[in-house]
């Protein structure tokens, strides 16, 4: 059920208006359910119709008559809170509307339960799926209801009102959401032949501005050297920095401006210093060193996102979805065009998972970021398995992150979550197809191939068979055998992918294990000495390390699984 609450200054033309049949077509028998004392009069059950409604609005008006003699009447004194059911509900009896009706006006303050001082107020049912409630703000003791948060108790009781009505449970947010566009900045959208609202694109711009930036003062430059957008810094009379702004420049009507945190609560000036602040000095870049590849950094981060969600630390949890929703912004800017869409629909979903309720600590994705902000700092990959294998890691990031809300009972953050997935999905399933294709053409030979098999069944053994019957798994064996050309053990580098997380999520093990090996057997190879160290390592061990699978997911409908 979703409420709408309003006021005004005519208790008369809000009355007229709930029991108008002529203008309004979808008003059929407009009548009372239920008001303040069981004994209102009714216009819809009486043959004088118009002779009722003044009587109606002299009873409901009797108390703010008596209060602007005393100049106690408030501005606007009429409260009006519109209830409707979901499409799928069944309809409700005029009882049970009665009910609901009741509760409502008590949780909202406008006449508590056992206050015989509340206002006077009336439910009008003009529609099956939905009733009016009007009320005059004024009590009997002529003072003026205390209703704030009306809208967000209201909700808080709705939300009781549909587990007991067994009704449809409306997904309800934390408060933490950017602010939804306005009817006036979408047909001005339309106007401009533009999709979406000049908020909403600067909201994107912003954000990408915040995951390529390491500080201030590059963010508000990387803002001001792009086209079509204005960005002014704020500052403080003593000449500190206050906050900024930004518009859009080609506006015909003049640049409407909108502060960081109009855009969205994490855009705020003081919430992105924290964000850069908590990345800390960025490392200095010492020649003669081999540089590691960032995307393999930033995905090696991205898998272990999984596992700090299953920890306690909320806040580091917080972080971590933060950074991932940068992390997509960002990498947006560096994939093939073909994939893009996608994945600019896939980073606007994520945004709304990426705030709750809960308090972020950055320090903790310090990895994460700093390898994203790297990416962004060399020259786009010509190779196309690294955005695959990334996007891989992605995938599973945000079947976590769906379970991580679910658990805390996020709700707008989970749905977010399921529409990410979809998107993610088919830019993998175009990111991967080529690389994995390339790869399959190099499948070594049939000897070789019987070998990774045996070391697959020891390094997981559930997971096996279903990786030998799977598409990806000539893709698999040629990953294996480059990586065990330039000098890996292929049993060792499964192990360690298999370690890394467990596959029980994953439709296609295969293509998980393929990009793990690709990414561990781009690492130097380690040497004699250190592999004869690894060995007598693993014969002094009593036991042999043992991998619990994570629990299999009922979280997400098999369509929305992971490819």
């Amino acid at each position: 059920m979703i409420a709408k609450i309003s006021g005004g200054k005519d208790t008369a033309g809000l009355i007229r208006y709930l029991f108008d049949t002529k203008k309004a077509k979808d008003h059929t028998d407009p009548h009372l359910v239920a008001s303040w004392d069981g004994f209102a009069p009714d216009p819809g059950r009486t043959d004088d119709f118009d002779a009722t409604k003044r009587l109606l609005v002299a009873d409901l008006d009797l108390h703010v008559k008596q209060a602007r003699r005393l100049g106690r009447t408030p501005e606007k004194h009429t409260w009006h809170c519109s209830i409707r059911a979901a499409e799928s509900d069944r309809h409700l009896s005029d009882e049970e509307w009665a009910d609901i009706a009741r509760r409502v006006v008590a949780a909202t303050g406008i006449a508590p339960d056992g206050d015989p001082d509340g206002c006077r107020w009336v439910a009008v049912r003009h529609a099956p799926d939905h009733i009016h409630i009007a009320a005059t703000k004024v009590r009997a003791d002529l003072r003026t209801a205390r209703h704030w948060n009306d809208y967000l108790t209201a909700d808080r009781e709705l939300a009781a009102i549909e587990k007991e009505y067994d009704l449809f449970q409306v997904i309800r947010g934390d408060r933490t959401a950017a602010a939804r566009p306005t009817r006036a900045e979408q047909e001005k959208a339309r106007r401009a032949g533009h999709d979406t609202t000049a908020r909403e694109r600067l909201r994107a711009t912003v954000r990408t501005a915040v995951a390529a930036a390491s500080t201030i003062e590059e963010f508000v430059s990387l803002l001001s050297h792009l086209d079509g957008v204005l960005v002014e810094v704020v500052h403080f009379p003593s000449g500190d920095v206050r906050g900024y702004k930004v518009a859009v420049a080609d506006d015909a009507q003049g640049p409407i401006w909108y502060s960081g945190s109009k855009l969205a609560p994490d855009l705020s000036l003081p919430k992105i210093q924290e964000r850069l602040a908590a990345m800390g000095p960025q490392p200095i870049d010492q020649s003669g060193r081999r540089r590691p590849n960032p995307w393999y950094q930033a995905t090696a981060a991205a898998e272990r996102i999984a596992h700090h969600l299953d920890q306690p630390d909320d806040g580091a949890s917080q972080a971590h979805l933060a950074a991932f929703g940068e992390a997509l912004d960002a990498v947006v800017l560096v994939t093939p065009q073909a994939v893009r869409p996608q994945l600019r629909e896939a980073a606007t979903a994520f945004e709304r998972a990426t705030r709750s309720r809960i308090h972020a600590e950055h320090h903790h994705a310090r990895a994460l970021r700093g390898a994203v902000r790297a990416m962004l700092r060399e020259p786009a990959p010509k190779d196309g398995a690294v955005l695959a294998m990334f996007l891989d890691a992605a995938v599973l990031v945000v079947i976590a992150a769906a379970r991580w809300h679910q658990l805390h009972h996020h709700d707008q953050q989970v749905a977010a979550a399921r529409e990410t997935l979809l998107h993610l999905q088919a830019a993998y399933g175009q990111a991967a197809a080529a690389p994995l294709a390339a790869l399959a053409q190099r499948r070594p030979p049939q000897q070789t191939v019987d070998r990774h098999v045996r070391h697959l069944r020891q390094a997981v053994p559930n997971h096996a068979e279903q990786i030998v019957e799977d598409p990806a798994f000539g893709a698999l064996t040629a990953a294996l055998a480059e990586a065990e050309a330039v000098g890996h053990d292929p049993q060792q580098l499964l192990q360690q992918a298999a370690d890394q997380r467990a596959l029980d999520d994953a439709d296609s093990p295969a293509r998980v294990l393929t990009w793990r090996i690709q990414r561990l057997g781009a690492r130097p190879a380690p040497s004699a000495r250190a592999r004869a160290a690894q060995a007598r390592s693993r014969a002094q061990s009593p036991h042999a390390p043992v991998h619990v699978a994570a629990t299999p997911t009922t979280l997400l409908p098999p369509r929305t699984r992971r490819r």
